[in-house]
């Protein structure tokens, strides 16, 4: 459970870093995703799950 708390932390700071350094191109990637199907979506959804899963069992073995 610990882990799990970080790792969200974690997404928290990187966000907060990215919206504070590069606001305007935040809200462009924000923009765009709006424009996009929920199937395109989705998918990219998937695929970065499943790099996400691939890189925790890569590095905690």
């Amino acid at each position: 459970m610990q882990d799990l708390l970080t790792a969200l932390a974690l997404v928290l700071v990187i966000e907060g870093v990215l919206y504070s350094a590069i606001p305007a191109a935040m809200r462009r990637a924000l923009e765009t995703a709006m424009e996009l199907p929920d199937s395109t979506l989705r998918g990219a959804g998937l695929v970065a799950a499943a790099i996400g899963v691939v890189a925790v069992w890569l590095i905690r073995g």
